[in-house]
């Protein structure tokens, strides 16, 4: 069997996040989903939008003739894969399908589904239209980038206890406190300073290979601190947190993801956010994840208003963009890509892709070579080149943040 991920137009829902990656390559726990589908069945492929396909993705934007071989199953790339029943996909009638209440999670190819194509990704309510036989299941679905952050917590868990190995084989300090060590691991070529204090009495902790754990540190887990990332001097980093690759972190964070090669080195608060690559927050740069009359937070996804339900909600900000120092975020925070923030005010709840400016002095359209410019820089400062590929990314995703994103008048 040939075993696909596919998007489908909600992937929407996950942006900013997800303008420079398919949602299979969003980080929780200690890697990506993709990773996590790769436990359960052999993935080989992905369908996402055609401009990844051209830019990051290894095979080419697939057609609807690929719908139409019987011997591949689809699988919706924001279904969570760690309790999803890996044997039902392996039973599936060519052009049957399977659903969780309206959402098709999987399906087998057949001839039925020829014409199940809208644009670039795959129709679902095509598919339904056209399938054989349908089942009801009964699996968990992400519909929006904080879920992925709920979730968070118990990927922790699963990753550890199945994916790290275990042990203290790394450089730690003698100063340095292990509590619970046997629920610790240091990689061979991580290091952990003096006075350090790794607690994993309430869930556990990894640090992997290459990263380093600066004096006077605290990690309270479950944590995971990814390959070359550093934790700053005296940082405070609390539960549910997880540290992508080459990441430098300070101040103290709790709850929140870092999808790689971002930057929060210096004091301030980062709670229950998201952060895309490529990211810099500056010198106490805060948000709050807490409204003070602890209701639930709305949060303005694309520039319109949704309700999460939701207590805690932090900063969910896309790739490349920036903040100046002293940046406060309001409760639930969303923040496009290549943005540059900066000024005394707290900043609308919803800045959208490619603005420049901040509160209180309204915010002016950044343009896109600039934006290619600093992110030339940036990227060459971590040895990532910047090709004509990812010029073509910047390009494709200027224009389509500019289709779906909801701009103010004050820009």
């Amino acid at each position: 069997m040939l075993y696909w991920l596919f998007e489908d137009q909600k992937y929407v829902n996950f942006l900013p996040l997800v303008y420079f990656r398919p949602i299979w390559d969003l980080w929780v726990g200690a890697g990506t989903l993709l990773e996590k589908w790769k436990d359960v069945v052999p993935v080989q492929k992905g369908w996402a939008r055609s401009y990844l396909h051209q830019t990051v993705l290894s095979n080419p934007a697939p057609g609807s003739d690929e719908l139409t071989n019987e011997n591949a199953i689809f699988i919706l790339a924001r279904v969570w894969p760690l309790e999803f029943p890996a044997a039902k996909l392996e039973k599936l009638a060519s052009g049957e399908v399977l659903t969780t209440g309206d959402e098709v999670v999987a399906f087998r190819g057949g001839p039925a589904f020829h014409n199940c194509v809208t644009g670039d990704l795959i129709d679902t309510r095509k598919i339904m239209e056209q399938a054989t036989s349908v089942q009801q299941m009964s699996v968990t679905v992400l519909h929006f980038i904080w879920d992925l952050i709920d979730i968070n917590p118990a990927a922790l868990v699963h990753d550890f206890h199945t994916k790290a190995p275990r042990g203290i084989n790394g450089n730690v300090h003698p100063s340095a406190s292990l509590i619970q060590e046997d629920n610790i691991t240091v990689a061979p070529t991580a290091r952990v300073g003096a006075q350090v204090v790794l607690d994993a009495s309430e869930g556990p902790i990894w640090i992997d290979d290459g990263a380093t754990i600066m004096h006077n540190s605290v990690i309270v887990g479950p944590v995971y601190v990814g390959k070359g990332s550093t934790i700053k001097i005296g940082a405070k980093i609390y539960e549910n947190t997880a540290l992508g690759p080459v990441c430098k972190i300070g101040g103290e964070v709790e709850g929140t993801i870092v999808q790689g090669y971002s930057n929060k080195q210096h004091d301030g608060f980062l709670g229950h956010a998201y952060l895309g690559s490529w990211v810099n927050l500056g010198a106490d740069t805060n948000n709050s994840d807490l409204k003070n009359n602890y209701g639930p937070i709305t949060v303005f996804l694309n520039g319109r208003p949704v309700q999460t339900g939701k207590q805690f909600l932090g900063l969910i900000m896309g790739d490349h963009s920036k903040t100046g120092i002293n940046t406060m975020f309001n409760t639930g925070t969303v923040v496009g890509v290549n943005c540059n923030i900066f000024g005394a005010e707290m900043p609308p709840k919803f800045v959208p892709s490619f603005s420049w400016g901040g509160g209180g002095i309204g915010f002016q359209p950044y343009r896109l070579d600039k934006a290619m410019d600093v992110a030339r820089v940036v990227m060459g400062r971590r040895n990532v080149p910047f090709t004509d590929k990812t010029a073509q990314l910047f390009k494709s995703v200027y224009a389509l943040s500019q289709q779906l994103e909801l701009r103010s008048e004050n820009e």
